[in-house]
């Protein structure tokens, strides 16, 4: 083959390739022996070698060509990714169709019987893929679901994954974002697990974690050992040209360009519709080479989706019917209670060891206290242990007539049982919270890492691996210990040089100097973010007084409620998170870490624009909205996105909208940016 030939040969050898993995991975359909397929990439490889320009980010070869990363980047989702309402019984799927039918009449739709697009509900991990002129150029996991962690690399080497779309490129959308989820198959986990146990190497508990622990493998090589799958479920985003009318059309149309969607997807009509699809896929559950823990149901035609909308974290016009657990009969010995990284209290079951679902169990989640008085369960009872979604053990019931004559109450703690803090209920919640977030032993890692944060103190260098280092070290216990660490003990650890180490001391020295906002920010606070912290700050003007303030001083503060106020009160109330924040604003001289900012003295009541209403509208050129607003919070105001009567004072940029007609309709006063700044500097001196 001449040089000449090469550029064809390349291209054509992609594109049997790609289809060839098509077939492999998705139809599971293969046309060709291993051996041949073998010899096709060899050849590409050869060809890619004689000419690396010409490697491409969609090429077969470059499934697993990523060198190991040091981390994950946090990726923000364009579209959320939320979770799914949940129904156990038929009941509440009949209830479920209703809304749907109820909402439907309200929009003046037609509500007889709604058409639904069902599948199973995949056990794995949900991921995103963006797709560009046809070619995969990024993969993010669920996360919180407004952001996620980018692996794209990890996710080019799962094979049923198209690296490029299949079809002709005339046929693609410039821009298409695919949801699935990323699971492994019953029979590759155990062969995967058996290779291990022969191996003495680490087994995996279940298909999902197995899943979820090897797509978030730094190095992709890894990933790209392990057998996972990728199934399709949902359109996220697609050019307005490739539009569909229906979730099953938009299924048909991923399955043409190369995506695996499930075989069991099907389009039913009404409630009877889906109660038939829920039973029949309860039957076949077993028999599934995958695992999965319910269906999805969808009202199949998206403009009527669109139409529902969303509630909270959820859509309204879609749940997952969850198929009961596993469940077995066995003895409560005792409640121990652990405390979470955010400080949550919670019961742990200690059980005579059972069989369930395969697993031997012997801790289960008891919850919180609000459930252990539903069960009414006490020490001694015989329970009823359930594998919830097949992952997590919980208790489900006491079999009451079993109970021995000296079963015990159970109570709730009074003292955290890891650092002895006090132990708060705010009122309306559930869960039991240890007060000690600075000093508390569980809670230590995170603290620090919220500490650290751009937003709080802002220390560069300071990272998630450093930290857990330096805390199972026992290097730190509390944030005012990190301001004695020195050089010589940080280039001690992994990844941390000389350099390193003397850029991190400078920048915990830097952070010294700082902002009473960001400061009340950094102590982690429960539900006091970025604009509760400056509130905070602007009202009381100091720390001294904040630390003082009764709840009823707290409630007069902008945007603090009553649940807040308990918070922000348990927390100064707290003697360790007291002794830990008198360590952090000590001088150095003193033996402290030397934290200060610039005190105001005045409260809001006495800063020139308290009580008043700002908006800000149109562009400004000399300084951005969030600064304007920074500036004019700090003078007392509360800035609004919303012309009212009740509207101080709008501020104009260039090519101000509606907000400004709005406001000269109302009598608002209105004034340019360059009024503004003369305010600013006015009043700011």
């Amino acid at each position: 083959m001449t040089a000449q030939q090469d550029p064809q040969r390349l291209q054509q050898l992609r594109s049997q390739l790609h289809e060839h993995n098509h077939r492999y991975y998705v139809l599971d359909d293969p046309s060709i022996p291993d051996a041949e397929y073998d010899r096709l990439f060899r050849e590409l490889q050869q060809l890619e070698e004689k000419h690396p320009e010409w490697v491409t980010p969609d090429s077969p070869t470059q499934r697993v060509g990523a060198a190991p990363l040091s981390s994950f980047p946090e990726v923000r989702h364009q579209v959320p990714m939320l979770s799914l309402g949940n129904v156990f019984d038929d009941a509440s799927l009949q209830a479920f169709v209703k809304r749907i039918q109820d909402s439907l009449s309200d929009l003046g739709r037609a509500a007889d019987n709604p058409e639904f697009c069902c599948e199973p509900k995949l056990d794995g991990l949900a991921v995103s893929l963006t797709y560009e002129q046809g070619i995969l150029v990024q993969g993010v996991t669920r996360g919180d679901g407004q952001s996620g962690e980018g692996i794209t690399e990890n996710l080019k080497t799962v094979r049923s994954i198209p690296l490029r779309l299949q079809g002709s490129a005339d046929s693609w959308p410039d821009l298409l974002e695919v949801r699935g989820e990323v699971y492994m198959p019953r029979a590759a986990f155990e062969q995967m697990n058996d290779r291990a146990r022969d191996k003495d190497d680490k087994v995996f508990a279940n298909p999902r974690n197995a899943a979820a622990g090897s797509l978030r493998q730094l190095d992709p090589r890894v990933t790209a050992k392990r057998p996972l799958e990728f199934t399709a479920y949902q359109v996220a985003r697609i050019s307005a040209s490739h539009d569909s009318e229906t979730h099953f059309q938009a299924m048909q149309k991923l399955a043409d360009w190369g995506f695996k969607i499930s075989s069991e997807l099907d389009v039913v009509k009404g409630y009877p519709g889906l109660k038939d699809y829920c039973d029949q896929l309860a039957e076949k559950r077993d028999q599934l080479p995958f695992d999965i823990d319910g269906a999805v149901l969808k009202l199949n035609n998206l403009r009527l989706q669109a139409e529902l909308g969303f509630r909270a974290r959820e859509p309204r016009w879609a749940t997952a019917y969850k198929y009961p657990a596993q469940e077995e009969i066995t003895r409560l010995l005792d409640v121990e209670f652990q405390v979470g990284r955010t400080g949550a209290v919670t019961p742990v079951a200690r059980l005579e060891p059972v069989q369930v679902a395969g697993v031997t169990v012997s801790n289960a989640t008891l919850h919180n206290m609000d459930e252990i008085a539903r069960l009414d369960v006490r020490i001694g009872d015989q329970v009823i242990v359930r594998r919830a979604g097949d992952v997590i053990p919980q208790v489900a019931k006491v079999i009451l007539t079993e109970r021995p004559a000296e079963a015990r109450s159970i109570h709730a703690p009074t003292q955290c049982p890891v650092c002895g803090s006090h132990v708060e209920r705010a009122e309306g919640e559930a869960a039991y919270r240890c007060t000690g977030g600075l000093y508390c032993a569980a809670q230590r890692k995170e603290a620090l890492k919220h500490f650290a944060s751009r937003k709080a103190l802002d220390i560069e260098g300071l990272g998630e691996k450093l930290i857990d280092q330096l805390v199972e070290r026992g290097q730190v216990e509390t944030p005012a210990d990190l301001y004695g660490l020195n050089i010589d003990e940080l280039e001690n650890f992994d990844r941390m040089a000389k350099k390193s180490a003397k850029n991190l001391v400078e920048a915990l020295e830097k952070s010294k100097q700082t902002t009473l906002p960001r400061f009340i920010y950094a102590l982690g606070i429960r539900e006091v973010g970025e604009a509760t912290a400056a509130n905070l700050a602007r009202y009381f003007g100091s720390l001294d007084a904040l630390r003082q303030a009764s709840e009823e001083q707290l409630l007069e503060v902008d945007d603090v409620g009553p649940i807040v106020a308990q918070h922000i009160h348990a927390f100064f109330q707290e003697k360790h998170n007291n002794e830990t924040i008198n360590k952090l604003i000590k001088p150095v001289e003193k033996q402290g870490a030397g934290i200060h900012w610039p005190e105001t003295a005045r409260r809001r009541e006495d800063l020139p624009l308290s009580g008043q209403t700002w908006v800000l509208t149109g562009s400004l050129e000399s300084l951005t909205r969030d600064q304007a607003k920074a500036r004019l919070e700090a003078l007392g105001a509360k800035v609004s996105g919303s012309v009212s009567k009740k509207t101080s004072q709008l501020v104009a940029g260039a090519a101000a909208g509606s907000k400004l007609t709005k406001a000269e309709s109302l009598g608002v006063p209105v004034m340019d940016e360059q009024e503004l700044l003369d305010l600013l500097k006015k009043q700011e001196g």
